[in-house]
Order: C-alpha cells, then sequence, then structure tokens
C-alpha cells in the first residue's frame, strides 16, 4: 500500500510540472508604459543651425510594438512631424525606435526640420523613470529633401514627457 501510494505521489507531481512546463510562456521584455506627452529642446540643421523647442507625443498602440507619434518644432518657423514607429524594447524601461513619416513645414525660413515638405527617418529612445508617470525620450529626425534650397534637414532633440 505504502508503495502504491508513493507511486500515485510521483505520478500526479511528474505530470503536474509536465502541465505546467508545457503551458508557461518564457518571460520577454515588453514596453512598461504607453502614451505620452513631452516637451524640449531642438537643434536643427537646415541651412545653418536653427535652435528651438519640441512637443512631442507618442501614441501606443496595444499589443503591437507600433505606435503613432507626433512632433511639433517651434522656433523661427513651425513645423510637424507624425511618424508611425516599430517599437524594440531593450528593457522593462528602456524602448529603441524607428520611425517614418513627413515633414510638414512651410515659410521662407527653415525651422530645425526644413522649410517644405518632405519624408522623415526617426530613430530614438524612450526611458520612463521607475515608479513614476516620467518619460525622458531623445531622437534625430533626419528630413531628405526638406529645406527649399535642396537638402537634407537634421534635428537632435530630447526632453521630459507626461505618460498617461
Amino acid at each position: 500500500m505504502k508503495r502504491l501510494i508513493k507511486y500515485f505521489v510521483s505520478v500526479v507531481l511528474a505530470s503536474s510540472l509536465l502541465s505546467f512546463a508545457q503551458f508557461t510562456q518564457p518571460a520577454q521584455a515588453q514596453v512598461a508604459y504607453g502614451s505620452y506627452v513631452g516637451v524640449g529642446p531642438a537643434v536643427g540643421f537646415a541651412d545653418g543651425a536653427r535652435v528651438g523647442g519640441v512637443i512631442a507625443a507618442r501614441y501606443k498602440l496595444l499589443k503591437v510594438p507600433v505606435s503613432f507619434r507626433a512632433q511639433a518644432f517651434i522656433g523661427s518657423n513651425v513645423a510637424l512631424v507624425p511618424t508611425v514607429s516599430y517599437d524594440y524594447p531593450l528593457n522593462w524601461q528602456t524602448d529603441a525606435y524607428i520611425g517614418a513619416g513627413v515633414v510638414l513645414a512651410g515659410g521662407d525660413t527653415p525651422s530645425p526640420v526644413g522649410n517644405k515638405i518632405g519624408f522623415a527617418l526617426q530613430p530614438g529612445i524612450d526611458y520612463v523613470v521607475p515608479n513614476s508617470n516620467t518619460v525622458i525620450f531623445g531622437n534625430a529626425v533626419i528630413a531628405f529633401d526638406a529645406v527649399r534650397d535642396g537638402g537634407t534637414a537634421f534635428s537632435l532633440q530630447g526632453g521630459v514627457g507626461l505618460r498617461f
């Protein structure tokens, strides 16, 4: 009888462990934050150096590593840069991304990202401060054929955001 009980307990324990191993998934890093709005400085190189400010927004889609982003550059001229990005989590707080979109600018004087409509690439990184709603962001915008006299504009910006 003791032998039967030991056998029964070992079979139940072994089947429980196999069942648990079969249905559990390996842990993967996922983005620990969602959407945010932030502000910061911007330095652009389009027909000379330009300094301005940036208002940045990110809307994170659920369950896919894609975000809608928009940046408004304010300086000697105003420009909007909406992009769609692919987000790659580096760890629980940090997310690297590459986005593609368009530069919407006009006027005579270039903004940090130019002064005409053009194609834009946007590599960047977002970091959420642990145990807070604060996001620190930094990125570059490479605006192809966005300068009225011809050429590519390049802008670096960063700042602090509040996630929602």
